[in-house]
């Protein structure tokens, strides 16, 4: 796709805002009563019902004060980067990184994540980034997730991308799935700006990381005639990105939704129901959490399930076991395997961890009976995947 002659206007509905869109948003965010209710709903969750006119005017503040000098998307970068670091060391043990100091810097990648938390995962992957000196991605995000017009200008102001799900015709996804793909190209092509995507729509609620090869067919769907699919996918530089959280603060909630999705067919979300997924990822404990970047995949592929294949390998390979899978699996299976466990990886030795079990049956035994095996089996499965692709 020759930049000369491409039409960027097909982008606009889809795009995040550029830095002339930064304080025109900034100044709506500020003025938007919803937005300053909900972030004192999620700052002061006990309180906020109390005092919500003092809190939500406060938030305004606090929020006109700390982008005060935003003029730029970097700018807001900044910003959001001082209060996620925050976020993260108070809800984990700390955020530890593989991978990426092998990557170049001066080349824009494609990273095909898996997906465990609505906006920690891609946050990890730009903190990552932002604290190795790399530049920050663009995010692939769902309609869903903008249901209110903070919620869209909050994503768009941090390189947020739209990813069209709730199109209507056939011929509509088609058209919907190739501008997409046309932009993810576009991105890092022309623009050399690194993308993040995840493998699969929704999130892996039973903790198996599966990538869709309807993602790999969407990858290519701006390919030209003339060129092979393997070369095109080269173009992308394709990196697989493992995100392993030690606690996962919606495994009860991820495992109702299985046990209900199972026992009658379909599971009909409330309104609104991923931004309260999305706080209690933020706020939620997560004790140790690793952000494990692959390697370029280089080979040619032009087959989209063998392309699918090798970056599952790549994601269920590098992922951080952590004593909870360990832990899960021996609950479930009698015995634990003797893989490595945390980072740097560390033998398993069940003795070692016994504080750590007692925690995770108590967290487990708290969980409905009727879905607590699947929340257990969520945190078994990486276990699972880890010796099926290892045989």
């Amino acid at each position: 796709m020759n930049a000369r002659n491409l039409d960027t206007s097909q982008f606009d509905e889809i795009r995040p805002y550029r830095d002339d869109e930064v304080r025109p948003a900034l100044r709506r965010l500020i003025e938007d009563p919803e937005m300053s209710r909900v972030v004192a709903h999620f700052l002061l969750p006990g309180m906020a019902g109390k005092l919500e006119r003092p809190l939500a005017w406060l938030v305004r503040q606090l929020v006109r004060f700390e982008f005060r000098n935003a003029n730029n998307v970097r700018g807001v970068q900044d910003v959001i980067a001082k209060y996620l670091e925050k976020a993260v060391n108070r809800t984990s043990c700390g955020l530890s990184i593989s991978g990426l100091d092998t990557l170049p810097k001066d080349r824009a990648c494609l990273f095909v994540s898996n997906h465990r938390d609505i906006a920690m995962d891609p946050a990890l992957a730009i903190l990552a980034m932002y604290k190795e000196g790399h530049e920050t991605s663009r995010i692939a995000i769902g309609d869903n997730l903008l249901s209110k017009q903070f919620a869209t200008d909050i994503m768009k102001l941090n390189k947020c991308f739209v990813v069209k799900r709730s199109s209507g015709s056939r011929r509509e996804k088609l058209m919907a799935a190739t501008t997409l793909s046309r932009y993810i190209h576009h991105s890092i092509v022309n623009e050399n700006e690194h993308v993040w995507i995840a493998q699969r729509a929704g999130r892996a609620k039973d903790g198996r990381d599966r990538t869709n090869p309807a993602l790999a067919a969407m990858f290519g769907m701006a390919k030209p005639k003339e060129q092979s699919f393997a070369e095109f996918w080269r173009e992308l530089h394709i990196v697989p990105l493992s995100i392993s959280y030690e606690w996962d603060p919606c495994d009860r909630y991820k495992a109702r939704e299985l046990y209900i999705t199972e026992h009658q067919d379909e599971y009909q979300k409330q309104a609104h129901e991923d931004l309260g997924s999305i706080a209690k990822g933020v706020v939620g404990h997560k004790g140790h959490v690793h952000a494990a970047f692959g390697t370029p995949i280089e080979k040619d592929f032009n087959d989209v399930t063998a392309l699918a294949d090798e970056i599952d390998r790549q994601i269920i390979g590098n992922y951080v076991l952590h004593p909870t899978n360990l832990i899960a699996y021996q609950m479930i299976y009698g015995e634990a395997p003797q893989l490595p466990v945390g980072y740097p990886p560390k033998p398993w030795h069940p003795d070692e961890h016994q504080e750590i079990r007692e925690k995770f049956e108590q967290r487990m035994a708290a969980i409905d009976e009727r879905w607590r095996d699947k929340a257990i089996q969520g945190y078994a499965n990486p276990v699972v995947s880890r010796l099926a692709y290892e045989q």
